[in-house]
Formats: C-alpha cells, structure tokens, sequence
C-alpha cells in the first residue's frame, strides 16, 4: 500500500492523495517519510469499518479514485482469528462500498485490489478471470465475499468497479510475516529458515513495481466491470527460496545451506500452488519488467541495509506524527482527488500523542501549518468532527 501512496503522490503533483490508514501491527510509518511533507499528501488515520468516518470524508472531500486494499492479510492468522477477518475484509469492503455510492460527488473508478487465493489450488489448472472462486481459508474466503459485494455494486448501481487478482507481492518494506521478509528477518538473527511441512509448495512472486504498475495501468485503461488478473511466470518452490536467500545473506557453500533449514509442523488447509493466466491485463500494454534475479537482488539488499525497520516499528508503539502542509486555495481546483485505503484494522485506542500527533483520545489530529495553525479532529469511534476537516484544510 505504501509504495502505492508513494508512487501517486510523486508521479501526480496536480491530484490531492488521501490516505486513510488504521496503522496496524503491519504497517510501518517510515514506509510513508518520503511523501508525508509533500503538498498534495493527506493522511487520515481511521477505521474503514467506521461508517461515520468514512461518510464524513466523502461528503466533504471530491473523491474521484478510490483504490481498495485495506485488508487483514495473513493466513495462517485468519485461521486462529476469522472474525477479525470477516470484520475487516468484508465488513470494510461494506462500509467502504456504501460510504462511495452515496457521496455528493460520484466517484469515476472504485478498484478492489484481491488476491489470486479466491480460485483455490491447483497443480495443473490455469486460472483466468472467468474461472470459479474456491477459496480455501478463512482470508480467501472473505476476500472472495468482499468480491461479490463489489460486483453486486456493479451489477444493481453501474458503479464503476474494477477488481484485481494479484500473485504473491514482494519487495522493501514488507513487513515479516510474509515469506521472504520472514526468512531474512530470521537469517539476520542468526536463526534458521523455518520451513512448514514437507510438501512440495510454491509460490508466483511479483515485484512491487511490477504490481504497482499494473495498478496504475487498470487506473488508465482497465474496463470498468471487469476483473484483471496480475500475474507473473516466476514459481519459486519455498523449499529452493529458502536456499537461496541462505545463500545471498549467509554466503555459504552448497553442503552448509541445510545447516540453515528447519522443519516445523505445516499450518492447516495449506494449498500448493496459485497459477494464474494474466492475458486480459497484457493486452493493455502490461508486462512484468523486473526480474526474479533483479528483484530478489534489491529486496535482499534493503533488508541488510535496514535491519532494525521492523524492529524500530514495533517498539515505537506510541503515536504516529501527522502533518499537512497548508494548501493555497487553488489547488483544492486541480483535476484529480485520489483516496487510497491501505491495511485497516482495530483503531488501537491505547496510543497517545500531542497536538501534531495522535491525542490519548484516540482523535486523529490534522495540524496545518499556517499564520494561524488550526487544527482538525475527529473521534475516530464516532467521526464526530471537532472541526470541519475539509474547511479547516481550506483556510
């Protein structure tokens, strides 16, 4: 989500990017430095779940472009939490849904970033856009019910929906439960790969510029309706990922790789494999341009070179600066407003903060740099405002 936000802000000077984020364990606030100052960056912390909010901003802000991916993620959690899941990914989707539809100012485009898990496994079946959704696990699953509620707004409304269907994503900045950041984290602390079960599991792996380009590309020219798979040609065994980053961290020969592997029990309902056929998107000028090599290259080396991101992150449980520059009247009159939602969950009420930051209230506080600095709340449990947000940003 965040190199999304990024790229946007710093390829569209001329459309405002708002950014409503519940900064959950998963999220790394350093992930957004490079544009936070930038003029045509908000940031809005908040719950997608939380209609109040969520009606609020659309009433008062043109959104244009919403770009969905607020999601709970991992599987292996969704199994243990399902509700969390269900809360997030399909009640989110709901809210979120519901929330657009209804604006004053009818957005042009509403794109829902999912995942290539609703088809199911497969050892030899290619999925395209048109074959049956079989999720297997509790996250699928809700992603797969978040897809029908998207569709159905397409279907009775002609709202203009998009849906993707991407491979697994990779690239700096994940955060470590997912398998590659997961295996370099471990490599870092000297502590070996741990690989879950013994069949023979495989994933497709897409650097995120690739996806991000995708996206950006079905911003342009996707067909509102339709469903866009992301996809990539790169299946790499877990078993052989896991030896070969040994190898790039540890710089050890081939006899002492297995030295660095250990086998735990395998998580429940695990599929095999997500093969998926990405034609559609190629006719609109889409091809993955960065290599396996190339890309496993630059994620290895951000890794070694920010050892402590995650770390840091974790530790700096407590607030979360956020800061709008002031805005001339006239840009509020430029031809695109962009609204990305990244990973929601539970709005942790526990943080604290200062008048710039976040307040112990749990208030996401807006402060707006100018001759008179104001500054623009809101009781994220009912979105309340404590001052008109969109007016307060306006003078």
């Amino acid at each position: 989500g965040s190199h999304l936000v990024c790229s946007l802000v710093d390829r569209h000077a001329d459309w405002r990017i708002i950014n409503l984020d519940n900064l959950d364990y998963c999220c790394g606030p350093r992930s957004l430095e490079s544009v936070e100052d930038k003029a045509n960056y908000t940031f809005i912390r908040g719950d997608v779940c939380n209609s109040r909010l969520l009606n609020h901003i659309f009433n008062t802000e043109n959104i244009d472009v919403i770009f969905h991916l607020a999601a709970k993620t991992h599987v292996e959690s969704s199994f243990e939490t399902p509700s969390t899941f269900q809360r997030v990914n399909i009640d989110g989707t709901r809210v979120l849904l519901a929330a657009a539809h209804q604006a004053r100012h009818r957005p042009q485009l509403f794109i829902y970033v999912s995942t290539d898990e609703v088809y199911g496994a497969s050892l030899d079946e290619v999925f395209d856009e048109s074959s049956p959704v079989r999720p297997s696990n509790p996250y699928s699953a809700t992603k797969a019910a978040a897809e029908y509620l998207v569709r159905s707004y397409w279907d009775k409304y002609k709202f203009p929906v998009i849906i993707t269907r991407s491979n697994n994503i990779y690239g700096p900045r994940q955060y470590t439960e997912k398998v590659i950041p997961r295996f370099l984290t471990l490599l870092q602390m000297n502590k070996k790969c741990t690989i879950q079960g013994t069949l023979p599991k495989s994933r497709h792996f897409l650097f995120v510029d690739d996806a991000i380009n995708a996206f950006l590309l079905v911003l342009e020219k996707g067909t509102v309706g339709e469903i866009y798979n992301v996809g990539t040609s790169c299946e790499i065994p877990i078993m052989q990922l896991a030896r070969e980053l040994i190898k790039m961290v540890k710089n050890v020969p081939e006899p002492e790789v297995n030295d660095w592997l250990e086998f735990v029990p395998d998580r429940p309902s695990v599929d095999l494999r997500y093969p998926i056929k990405c034609e559609k998107l190629q006719q609109l000028g889409w091809r993955a341009q960065v290599s396996w090599h190339e890309g496993i290259r630059q994620t290895v080396k951000w890794y070694r070179d920010n050892p402590n991101f995650w770390s840091d992150a974790a530790e700096d449980g407590g607030p979360i600066r956020v800061e709008c520059k002031p805005l001339e009247r006239s840009f509020w009159q430029t031809r695109a407003s962009m609204f990305v939602v990244e990973a929601e969950s539970q709005f942790p009420k526990e943080r604290g903060g200062t008048k710039s930051q976040l307040n112990s209230h749990g208030y996401n506080l807006v402060t707006v740099d100018s001759s008179s600095s104001r500054a623009a709340g809101f009781d994220l449990n009912t979105a309340e405002s404590v001052k008109d947000f969109n007016s307060c940003l306006k003078e």
